[in-house]
Protein backbone atom coordinates (compact mmCIF):
# COMPACT_ATOMS: atom_id res chain seq x y z
CA UNK A 1 0.00 0.00 0.00
CA UNK A 2 1.40 3.40 -0.95
CA UNK A 3 1.28 6.40 1.31
CA UNK A 4 -0.56 9.52 0.14
CA UNK A 5 2.64 11.57 0.40
CA UNK A 6 4.52 9.30 -2.04
CA UNK A 7 5.27 10.98 -5.36
CA UNK A 8 5.67 9.23 -8.66
CA UNK A 9 9.05 9.62 -10.31
CA UNK A 10 10.60 9.24 -13.72
CA UNK A 11 14.13 8.90 -15.00
CA UNK A 12 15.63 11.60 -17.19
CA UNK A 13 18.68 11.18 -19.36
CA UNK A 14 21.13 14.06 -19.42
CA UNK A 15 24.02 14.18 -21.89
CA UNK A 16 26.82 16.57 -20.92
CA UNK A 17 28.96 17.65 -23.90
CA UNK A 18 32.33 19.34 -23.63
CA UNK A 19 33.48 21.11 -26.81
CA UNK A 20 36.29 19.41 -28.69
CA UNK A 21 38.32 22.59 -28.36
CA UNK A 22 37.98 24.36 -25.03
CA UNK A 23 40.22 26.96 -23.41
CA UNK A 24 40.07 25.13 -20.08
CA UNK A 25 41.05 21.65 -18.92
CA UNK A 26 40.40 19.46 -15.93
CA UNK A 27 36.99 21.01 -15.36
CA UNK A 28 34.01 18.78 -14.58
CA UNK A 29 30.37 19.85 -14.57
CA UNK A 30 28.20 20.20 -11.49
CA UNK A 31 24.52 19.30 -11.82
CA UNK A 32 21.94 20.98 -9.59
CA UNK A 33 18.44 19.48 -9.35
CA UNK A 34 16.01 21.48 -7.19
CA UNK A 35 18.84 23.12 -5.25
CA UNK A 36 20.83 19.94 -4.56
CA UNK A 37 24.20 20.00 -6.30
CA UNK A 38 26.22 16.96 -7.26
CA UNK A 39 29.46 16.66 -9.22
CA UNK A 40 29.09 14.73 -12.47
CA UNK A 41 31.19 13.58 -15.38
CA UNK A 42 31.06 14.35 -19.08
CA UNK A 43 28.85 11.98 -21.05
CA UNK A 44 25.46 10.37 -20.50
CA UNK A 45 23.85 9.96 -17.09
CA UNK A 46 20.39 9.35 -15.68
CA UNK A 47 18.67 10.98 -12.73
CA UNK A 48 15.36 10.46 -10.98
CA UNK A 49 12.94 13.41 -10.79
CA UNK A 50 9.28 13.81 -9.77
CA UNK A 51 6.81 13.20 -12.59
CA UNK A 52 3.98 15.50 -11.57
CA UNK A 53 5.84 18.76 -10.87
CA UNK A 54 8.19 21.18 -12.62
CA UNK A 55 11.83 20.51 -11.76
CA UNK A 56 14.59 23.08 -12.19
CA UNK A 57 17.75 21.54 -13.60
CA UNK A 58 20.94 23.55 -13.90
CA UNK A 59 24.55 22.83 -14.77
CA UNK A 60 27.65 24.92 -14.19
CA UNK A 61 31.41 24.50 -14.46
CA UNK A 62 33.91 25.50 -11.78
CA UNK A 63 37.66 25.90 -12.29
CA UNK A 64 38.71 26.64 -8.67
CA UNK A 65 38.57 30.37 -9.38
CA UNK A 66 35.11 31.13 -10.80
CA UNK A 67 31.90 29.53 -12.00
CA UNK A 68 31.08 29.64 -15.70
CA UNK A 69 29.05 27.82 -18.33
CA UNK A 70 25.86 28.08 -16.29
CA UNK A 71 22.61 26.97 -17.89
CA UNK A 72 19.19 26.32 -16.39
CA UNK A 73 16.11 24.45 -17.62
CA UNK A 74 12.64 24.03 -16.09
CA UNK A 75 11.66 20.43 -16.86
CA UNK A 76 7.89 19.99 -16.93
CA UNK A 77 5.82 16.82 -17.08
CA UNK A 78 5.14 17.14 -20.83
CA UNK A 79 8.82 17.46 -21.77
CA UNK A 80 10.68 14.43 -23.14
CA UNK A 81 12.98 12.65 -20.69
CA UNK A 82 16.16 13.47 -22.59
CA UNK A 83 18.22 16.67 -22.32
CA UNK A 84 21.58 17.74 -23.76
CA UNK A 85 23.86 20.30 -22.10
CA UNK A 86 26.55 21.92 -24.24
CA UNK A 87 29.42 23.60 -22.45
CA UNK A 88 30.97 26.78 -23.88
CA UNK A 89 34.39 26.79 -25.53
CA UNK A 90 35.50 29.89 -23.61
CA UNK A 91 35.54 30.04 -19.79
CA UNK A 92 33.44 33.20 -19.57
CA UNK A 93 30.44 32.18 -21.70
CA UNK A 94 27.19 30.44 -20.78
CA UNK A 95 26.26 26.85 -21.54
CA UNK A 96 22.96 25.82 -23.13
CA UNK A 97 20.32 23.13 -22.81
CA UNK A 98 18.51 21.40 -25.65
CA UNK A 99 15.57 19.00 -25.39
CA UNK A 100 15.96 15.95 -27.60
CA UNK A 101 13.09 13.92 -28.97
CA UNK A 102 12.48 10.51 -27.47
CA UNK A 103 13.02 7.54 -29.74
CA UNK A 104 10.04 5.28 -30.30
Amino acid sequence: MTSPSATTTRRIELTLHKPWFALYWGVRPTLVIEGRGQPTQWGVGTWQVPTDETVTISVYLFNRVWRFGAAEFALEAQHPSSLVYRAPALPFLRGRFRVTAEEA
